[in-house]
């Protein structure tokens, strides 16, 4: 899947010029932790997220140093520390070097950068232009989204009892090594099979019983001489 069908397309966004507390209110307002943040021709200039917030004066949470962790850290550190703790503008405590990803990229490769550079959110960008932001709420959603597996149909059980009868009466097969699933009319055959003929044989088996339509191989020979096991061939389904 890319990322272009799993993103949040036309994301919020906040203005650099804006204050700190407006991008609080939006972020509480739409139950979200982190804005793309653009300049006036909205140009993505940088993020501001939940994090920004942990270290705020109004709170009494700005970092206090000791004398001694105050002597070893830069006045430049300690500077933006300051900055970040008592800056009134977004502009002022957003992160401005920005993670991004293009729509077209895979969600795998979308999942490799928040995690190479510890961000739970990605502003993905097209032309130089913010059309879509990927966080992982995003990729939940992308998962609920899913298919999932359905389950045999009536018709899928009755189907499979009739493929089981059929190789429960064959000399060849009548081992129990061969195994059959019925799901959406499609016969898998799965096990172990000693002699490379016997893999044709199941298949017609399958084939000609009303309701298949199509026949999935996953039988395994084993040579009985030598314990050899040759796993099944790749390829698609076998349509009846």
């Amino acid at each position: 899947m890319l990322v272009e069908n799993a993103m949040t397309p036309s994301p919020m966004t906040v203005n650099a010029s804006a204050t700190v507390l407006e991008a609080a209110d939006i972020m509480l307002a739409n139950r979200i932790s982190g804005l793309p943040v653009v300049d006036d021709k909205g140009v993505l200039v940088g993020m501001i997220t939940e994090g920004d917030f942990l270290r705020r004066h109004e709170l009494a949470t700005d970092r206090k140093r000791s004398w001694l962790q105050g002597w070893l850290a830069s006045p430049g550190k300690i500077a933006d520390e300051y900055v970040r703790s008592h800056g009134r503008r977004v502009a002022e405590v957003m992160n401005e070097h920005v993670v991004v990803v293009a729509p077209t990229a895979s969600l795998s490769d979308a999942v490799q950068l928040m995690e190479r550079n510890d961000v739970k959110r990605l502003p993905v960008i097209s032309d130089g232009k913010l059309v879509g932001i990927i966080a992982r709420s995003d990729l939940l959603r992308a998962l609920t989204r899913m298919q999932r597996p359905s389950a045999p149909s009536t018709a899928d059980a009755q189907i499979q009892l009739a493929v089981e009868a059929e190789l429960a009466k064959q000399i060849w097969s009548k081992n129990g090594f061969i195994r059959c699933i019925v799901r959406n009319g499609v016969a898998e055959l799965a096990g172990t099979i000693f002699d490379e003929r016997e893999r044709l044989a199941a298949k017609v088996a399958a084939e000609n019983v009303p309701g298949v339509t199509a026949i999935s191989d996953h039988l395994t020979w084993i040579d009985p001489y030598y314990g050899v096991a040759l796993p099944p061939p790749v390829g698609e389904e076998d349509r009846v």
